[in-house]
């Protein structure tokens, strides 16, 4: 199989899909790498790196894509690409199609074969591709907060971890998985008050243990989440509905009773925010505040520390890439449920049920009647 991989062009973003280390892999079982020039710089990695690995190096993106049979990426497509799909090129990244209606109709019209990192499910219910970025986003949405929480960003001026004589900051985490968990192993780090609420409460016995109770666990009702957000000098939003819409949790409401300079991180917004007031900014603009509160809402948040982002990723999407291109889509997918899964879209049909039912007039079609 030819197996493509290009540049990242969203705003900021320095991952790359394929390592050097990942293109021998490729090479070793038979395959033909193609990677666009300068596609790994961003993460450290040279074309050079890439020409010693096995990879043919191509001058442009476009002749990536009209060239091979399975695209390798990191981020979502975005619209100047997708003139770029062929029938039946598979599409192996991150899609998040339920906040990118425009996205998926391109793919379903492109009769693109479209396989989402963050759907893809092994039989245990882990999540092991969107796991490694979740770790990273979780742990930097505690970076990023206490970043904004400094007066000269616009926030309260507050330390989290405060000092002798001085409270600490009260950190409230809406969501208790990946993100969550790592999120408040950071926040629980830094010396700051931490409250984590989940829908689970097995999910709360284990944080409990987790942390051996030092931080405090809640049931997520509207009533616990707005009494701990209107304490809060930071609240990260980390709720996750795998392939659907992420419910609106933190209401604008909220925001008129919470404390002037207090920062809201939705790490969810990549699938269209747990924030009623919450809409997609960049690394290049953060931040906009809201009835006096920071609202960090990037898009692409482990683009931002993309060399560790890129070798966590890719440790664990090589696996899978390999058996698509060993195999093809449809053999692979007969044999592992895992990538089944992870299909979002196949032959002009969604076949993701949480990406069908985050649209009115989607028909949702079971990827075992198609292949």
């Amino acid at each position: 199989m030819k197996v493509g991989c290009v540049k990242e062009i969203k705003n900021n973003e320095f991952r790359v899909g394929l390592t050097p280390d990942n293109v021998k892999s490729y090479v070793s079982a038979g395959h033909e790498v193609l990677i666009e020039r300068g596609a790994g710089v961003g993460s450290g990695f040279t074309d050079v790196e890439y020409i010693e690995a096995g990879a043919h190096m191509i001058d442009t993106a476009a002749d990536v894509w009209n060239a091979c049979d399975m695209m390798v990426k990191v981020k979502e497509p975005l619209p100047e690409e997708y003139g770029l799909f062929h029938d039946g090129l598979i599409l192996y990244t991150y899609l998040h199609l339920a906040a990118d209606r425009e996205q998926m109709d391109a793919l379903l019209a492109g009769n693109v074969k479209a396989v989402a990192y963050e759907t893809l499910t092994e039989s245990d219910g882990s999540l092991p591709l969107l796991a490694p970025m979740s770790q990273i986003a979780g742990r930097l949405s505690l970076q990023e907060g206490a970043k904004y929480l400094e007066k000269t960003f616009g926030g309260a001026g507050v330390l989290l971890a405060g000092v002798p004589g001085t409270p600490r900051a009260h950190v409230v985490i809406i969501g208790g998985g990946t993100v969550g968990a790592n999120a408040a192993k950071i926040a629980v780090g830094m010396g700051a008050n931490v409250t984590v609420l989940d829908i689970s409460l097995k999910r709360l016995e284990q944080l409990d243990d987790m942390f051996g109770g030092r931080v405090q666990t809640l049931v997520s009702t509207d009533v616990n989440i707005e009494r701990a957000v209107l304490d809060a000098d930071l609240v990260i939003g980390a709720v996750l509905i795998p392939g659907g819409s992420t419910p609106k949790l933190f209401k604008k409401a909220y925001l008129k009773e919470m404390r002037p300079g207090s920062v809201f991180v939705d790490v969810a917004i990549d699938q269209g925010g747990c924030g009623e007031a919450s809409h997609v900014t960049t690394h290049d603009d953060p931040i906009f505040i809201e009835d006096g509160v920071v609202h960090y809402c990037v898009g692409n948040m482990p683009g931002a520390v993309a060399r560790t982002s890129t070798i966590a990723l890719t440790n664990a999407t090589l696996r899978y890439g390999l058996e698509i291109a060993a195999k093809g889509l449809e053999q692979a997918v007969k044999d592992s449920p895992a990538i089944a899964s992870g299909v979002n879209t196949y032959a002009g049909k969604v076949t993701c049920k949480n990406l069908a039912d985050s649209f009115d007039d989607v028909v949702y079609t079971d990827i075992a009647e198609l292949v």
